[in-house]
């Protein structure tokens, strides 16, 4: 009697890790997937693979619909793969989209996101039987929700919050939801805030690379808020005076964003109708209270500064 093989696609399952980066919108502004589509040969020689988001964004989504909350056959599983990727084996997949949680004008709909967990569970059986992860920066709901909502057209104010109001929007709602809907997916979580003195250490988290490869270009983030001249002086500290250890590093670009930060990119103008002063404080305090919440979950990962 002859035994077929088993498809690659079988044994990729055992070998590869998805990797869901979720956005959220306003926070990175897809500099994350640019950053590591720019290193991706060197990634790849580590097994992480990126793919173009041409490749999957619709794919996933199309496919997520047509199985409504069913675990997707092998075949199937194996013919989204072969669009996705062209490797024969993979040890990470990185798969980035601002809009896994939701599009922007529901962002806030009943709740930060309040169909995403429901939503990232229907993604990840596409791939049922591969072990993934979430990963999501977080922003204050105070000036997220001012920069969503410019993200979004056609609403008015009221009609994009529908009766929210900003001082009761949890991120820890949704990250709770994310992990009891999807129990088996670690989360790891950061504020949007620290990105720029976190960047490494987000890049790292997402990849998974190891310390043997030096990413290209990670400065476009900093660079977008720092004077071309304090750029170039900060680069030139750290080429004489080379960080030690991300602790050291994070030192150096928070001293240098202190005295070389462009104000109009750090100084968070919010306007919005009807906000006060009071309202503003209140929901950044609440947000603080979250971050804290947050971090003592279980099954989720913080990166701070």
């Amino acid at each position: 009697m002859s035994h077929k093989a088993a498809p690659t696609q079988t044994i990729w399952k055992a070998l590869m890790r998805i990797v869901y980066h979720l956005g959220a919108h306003c926070t990175d502004e897809e500099r994350l997937l640019r950053c590591l589509l720019k290193n991706r040969g060197a990634l790849a020689a580590e097994g992480i693979i990126v793919p173009g988001p041409a490749k999957y964004r619709t794919l996933l989504r199309d496919t997520a619909m047509a199985l409504k909350g069913q675990p997707a056959t092998q075949d199937t599983q194996a013919l989204v793969l072969d669009q996705i990727m062209s490797e024969s084996e993979a040890n990470r997949l990185i798969l980035s989209w601002d809009n896994f949680l939701g599009y922007a004008q529901g962002a806030v709909r009943n709740g930060i996101y309040s169909s995403g967990a429901e939503r990232m569970f229907a993604f990840c059986q596409v791939f049922p039987g591969i072990e993934a992860e979430f990963h999501l920066a977080i922003r204050n709901p105070a000036t997220f929700v001012p920069a969503v909502f410019q993200k979004q057209s056609g609403r008015s104010y009221h009609e994009f919050m529908d009766g929210v109001q900003v001082d009761s929007l949890r991120w820890s709602t949704l990250i709770a939801a994310l992990r009891a809907t999807n129990p088996d997916m670690p989360v790891t979580v950061w504020c949007d805030e620290d990105t720029p003195l976190l960047w490494p250490e987000v890049l790292q988290a997402v990849s998974g690379h190891s310390s043997a490869i030096t990413l290209a270009d990670t400065d476009d983030l900093v660079a977008s808020i720092m004077s071309a001249d304090g750029l170039q002086r900060m680069a030139s500290y750290m080429e004489s005076h080379p960080p030690q250890n991300p602790a050291q590093r994070r030192r150096v670009v928070s001293a240098f964003l202190d005295k070389f930060a462009l104000p109009e990119q750090v100084d968070y103008l919010i306007d919005m109708e009807g906000w006060s002063e009071d309202l503003i404080d209140r929901t950044t305090q609440a947000y603080d209270q979250d971050v804290s919440r947050i971090m003592a979950m279980d099954g989720v990962t913080f990166l701070t500064p």
